[in-house]
């Protein structure tokens, strides 16, 4: 009898549903264009694809061997194409109006003051040491600091901004390396080839390997799980606008009275909304899996982790069930439930980490996002597709989100309660 109750239940939100064609284009149509716009826009920081450097303009003032090194380490990255038919005036004009995003401007005689800067701190070193150097040399005067410009368009991104400078900087610095080791090499009279200096320290990254083949994480890893847990959020907005339909239409009243127990009710909804978050997440899965190959973006990878997904879908569509019962009891008209719904998910969604990662944030808010159960689910599904875990190390997440749920029903059935007693 039970059974029976809890599956009529079922169906009557089943018929809720067909009757609410907004509803069901909010559940399924808007997530699947957001993951494959969010995708498209952000595969390019996560590779550089032929044919999409960012042009810049390049003034060489000095026209000598330091700036001409400048623009061939410039020239041979995967990231710019420089544009040199400008002075320094009408650079800046040009990007300070929008019209690029960046220009490099090199001073006169840079390579003239570096090289009498850098003989000039030679010979006072080696003299240090009681060598002979040439006296009329060592009179030099060391030149002021030259100065690299650089110009940026006031709608840059600064993340750009530190990323083209820390590479200007480097290239100056192995720049200044090189002359400083062979102006050593001239008054010791060494014969080493300058070419065999290499640095004596590198970077090499490790990456997690699967066989033989190194697991490098794309857009498509990061996105999938990110907008699903947002498509699962969602549906906050459907299923709290149903309670407050009920209560205006007079079911409630008519649930209340009856013999069925409200937490079947309750049941009955989570039964629903949980098939519809597996819907919602094969669906985001097979737009990865089939879809996005042909729009040129990496294929979604799921071999071996579809059952531990599915687990983690299920959990976090519990807590964005509990979320959207207790938004609806409430909530008295549509005019709350709606955008206040819409407005709680974008809120959760921003301090979990879907819109921003939590590192990139201020350390209260990283404190912050650790309260939200959708940083407990983005968590838990990074930790199965990018960190290869499994059940008991995700265990901890999905047990919050569980008690997320039962402390979102527990406080909806006693507000509830609470309105309607005599």
């Amino acid at each position: 009898m039970l059974l029976y109750k809890l599956w009529r239940s079922f169906i009557k939100e089943i018929l809720l549903l067909k009757r609410d064609i907004g509803g069901i284009v909010i559940i399924f149509v808007m997530p699947l264009l957001l993951i494959v716009t969010i995708t498209l826009i952000q595969d390019s920081t996560f590779k550089n694809l032929e044919g999409s450097k960012i042009p810049i303009i390049f003034v060489d003032n000095d026209q000598s061997d330091v700036s001409q090194n400048i623009k061939k380490e410039l020239e041979n990255s995967k990231t710019f194409q420089l544009l040199t038919h400008y002075n320094e005036k009408s650079a800046q004009n040009a990007v300070f109006s929008g019209e690029y995003q960046m220009a490099i401007v090199i001073p006169e005689n840079l390579t003239k003051d570096l090289n009498s800067n850098i003989d000039s701190k030679v010979q006072t070193i080696v003299s240090s040491f009681g060598l002979e150097t040439d006296s009329a040399s060592t009179k030099k005067t060391i030149s002021k600091t030259k100065e690299i410009h650089l110009y940026f368009d006031p709608a840059t991104n600064a993340g750009f901004k530190n990323s083209v400078m820390n590479s200007v900087n480097k290239m100056v610095f192995e720049i200044e390396n090189k002359k400083i080791y062979k102006a050593f090499q001239e008054q010791l009279g060494t014969t080493e080839n300058l070419e065999e200096n290499k640095n004596l320290i590198s970077f090499k990254e490790i990456t997690p390997t699967k066989g033989n083949i190194e697991i490098i994480p794309n857009s498509v890893q990061h996105n999938v799980p990110a907008w699903t847990l947002f498509a699962i959020f969602f549906i906050v907005v459907p299923l709290s606008i149903n309670l407050v339909k009920e209560k205006s239409q007079g079911t409630s009243v008519r649930v209340r009275v009856s013999p069925t127990p409200y937490y079947i009710h309750i049941l009955g909804k989570t039964f629903t909304y949980l098939i519809i978050c597996i819907i919602q997440f094969l669906l985001m899965v097979a737009v990865g899996m089939y879809l996005f190959p042909y729009m040129d973006l990496p294929a979604f990878d799921v071999t071996g982790k579809m059952f531990y997904l599915i687990i983690v879908t299920l959990f976090a569509g519990l807590a964005a069930i509990g979320f959207g019962v207790l938004l609806g009891t409430i909530a008295d008209t549509q005019e709350q439930s709606a955008p206040f719904g819409a407005t709680s998910v974008v809120v959760l969604a921003a301090i979990g980490g879907i819109w921003v990662p939590v590192f990139l944030m201020p350390e209260f808010m990283q404190h912050v996002a650790k309260f939200s159960p959708m940083n407990w689910g983005l968590n838990a599904y990074y930790d199965i597709i990018l960190r290869n875990s499994g059940i008991t190390d995700i265990a901890k997440e999905l047990i919050l989100l569980f008690l997320f749920y039962i402390a979102m029903v527990t406080i909806s059935i006693f507000y509830e309660r609470k309105q309607n007693a005599v």
